[in-house]
């Protein structure tokens, strides 16, 4: 006797539950991605063998270009309000703090800086600007940026970084390290490029050693 042929069903699976969770999942995310801000100038930091990642809160960071030109960026506006008053009520300079506020970086004297923040954000370019006085130590204002930044952050964590070209000069690390001396700021970061330890150096024996002493402890 013939077996019966039962007729074949297509399966079907209602896929519209998941693509809506999908597309919820998609515009939460991009909705709550902070984008890393827009560096002052584009510089190519030297390589070191390190595994400590920089801080992303309270930052201060000094960067350097190939030429030795100094610029100045924050990432809290509260502080940033702070540095405005002070400038305005000391140096007498008036300019707009919420354009100061929202500034990337700052790379002028303090003589330009209203004439820096009437640049519209998508023109205010590193390469085109001359960075604060920095050069010279007799005219050192990174001192005074620092002073300053350094009230705002009083009796709180402030996170100092120094981001370097890898071709720039020494004299231009100096006069910085000199302002971090003057404000008795003696505890920065550099910002390097990790790289790994190479096999068979001193530093890697030390570390494969250290690792050994962990694992019998």
């Amino acid at each position: 006797m013939a077996r019966a042929k039962l007729p074949r069903k297509s399966t079907h699976i209602d896929m519209t539950a998941m693509c809506d969770v999908a597309f919820l999942l998609l515009a939460f995310f991009i909705l709550t991605t902070k984008f890393k801000p827009a560096e002052a100038v584009s510089v190519t930091v030297p390589s070191s063998v390190s595994d400590k990642a920089a801080p992303e809160s309270d930052v201060v960071l000094i960067t350097i270009d190939k030429d030795g030109k100094v610029f100045l960026s924050m990432d809290n506006e509260e502080k940033k309000e702070y540095v405005a008053n002070t400038l305005e009520n000391e140096k007498g300079i008036k300019f707009n703090v919420q354009e100061f506020k929202k500034a990337q970086f700052i790379g002028v004297s303090f003589s330009k800086l209203p004439e820096f923040l009437a640049i519209p954000p998508e023109q205010r370019k590193g390469d085109n600007m001359p960075g604060i006085p920095c050069k010279d130590s007799t005219n050192n204002e990174m001192k005074e940026w620092l002073r300053i930044i350094k009230s705002a952050y009083m009796g709180q964590k402030m996170n100092l970084l120094v981001k370097g070209d890898n071709a720039s000069k020494y004299p231009s690390f100096k006069n910085v390290i000199s302002a971090f001396k003057y404000n008795d700021l003696l505890k920065f970061q550099i910002i390097t490029n990790p790289v790994n330890v190479h096999i068979g150096s001193e530093l890697y024996k030390q570390a494969k050693a250290g690792l050994a002493v962990k694992k019998d402890g």
